[in-house]
């Protein structure tokens, strides 16, 4: 397979997953504002905390109000983590890979930028913002579900698996760093309704109150951070992320679980490792945001990986030393 579309692969698939985080964690904020207390401060600014670009959006809007922070994650055409310049960005690397993907894959990533493209020109879209969030919520679980049903399982899906696995690892880890360490300074509100509310507002950020509840059933923090940290089978925890873009890896290369032929199995393999052995106890113990902050670095550390052993250009007859055999 051809480095550049494996990287298109890839990459949209990401910025598809990328578009519905967004999506959902401000559509839960937005929820999350009818059951605040009286007095409470509005939590605008922890969603952008959450993106990780705090600086850029100081600089371009100053404070974090109920607009600025909407219209900078949703519809900025120059912030490239918005939900539109997301779509537009999957739907670029779709058109770039047509031949690969299938006619309904492109439908629908088309489909979905147009409809928030078109959302963007409208005035007012955001003054009542929950079916819009919803409809890009459906968007992006409607092309999850047709890439699995119409395209061959083959090498490209599995790049574009293993996209969407990283991004999703990758999210997780933000909205329970924000959770942990922003969103309650105050140990006062710890054990308060107000606390719990943040936690289920936390679970619904992931799609995971529903399973977290038939598991556990009542709300406890620790239970719920090793829920979307370290839980086997839940869809959206850190470790099931971890676990299956690392059978991707192994897919595309062709190597065994028992073996490493890249940089990019070793790096990712660690860090499924440390995961798959990690106790919630010692995580916490030892300090979550300092935790989850090193897990970030390593998690990009694994992109980097990726992207140096498939994607990055080389001079003809040059291939990476630790390079897949073709």
């Amino acid at each position: 397979m051809l480095s550049r579309v494996a990287d298109s692969v890839y990459w949209m698939n990401r910025y598809v997953e990328r578009a519905e985080n967004v999506a959902r964690f401000v559509d839960v904020n937005l929820n999350l504002l009818l059951d605040m207390p009286d007095g409470a401060d509005q939590p605008w600014a922890p969603l952008v905390a959450t993106t990780g670009d705090d600086a850029w959006f100081r600089e371009k809007y100053g404070a974090p109000t109920r607009e600025n922070v909407l219209h900078f994650l949703t519809f900025d055409a120059e912030y490239g983590s918005s939900i539109l310049s997301c779509l537009r960005a999957a739907r670029e690397n779709a058109r770039s890979v047509r031949e690969i993907i299938s006619s309904e894959m492109w439908e629908q990533v088309n489909k979905a930028f147009l409809t928030v493209s078109a959302a963007a020109a409208r005035p007012g879209v955001l003054d009542t913002p929950h079916d819009f969030y919803s409809e890009v919520k459906l968007a992006a679980h409607l092309f999850v579900g047709i890439t699995y049903i119409t395209m061959t399982h083959n090498e490209a899906w599995h790049f574009g698996r293993l996209g969407r696995l990283l991004e999703r690892a990758d999210k997780t880890s933000r909205i329970v760093d924000v959770k942990y360490f922003l969103l309650l300074p105050d140990a006062h509100d710890v054990g308060t309704p107000w606390d719990e509310l943040q936690w289920v507002s936390l679970l619904k950020s992931a799609s995971a109150l529903e399973m977290y509840r038939k598991r556990f059933g009542r709300i406890e923090p620790a239970r719920v951070v090793e829920f979307l940290l370290l839980d086997r089978k839940f869809q959206r925890s850190i470790l099931y992320c971890a676990t299956k873009a690392e059978r991707s890896l192994h897919a595309i290369t062709g190597s065994t679980p028992e073996t490493a032929a890249t940089s990019a199995e070793r790096a990712l393999g660690r860090l499924r490792g440390e995961l798959e052995y990690g106790d919630i106890r010692e995580i916490v113990g030892g300090g979550l945001h300092e935790y989850l902050d090193g897990f970030q670095d390593r998690l990009n550390h694994v992109g980097d990986a990726i992207h140096e052993t498939f994607f990055a250009p080389r001079p003809v007859g040059e291939t990476s030393s630790d390079a897949p055999a073709q």
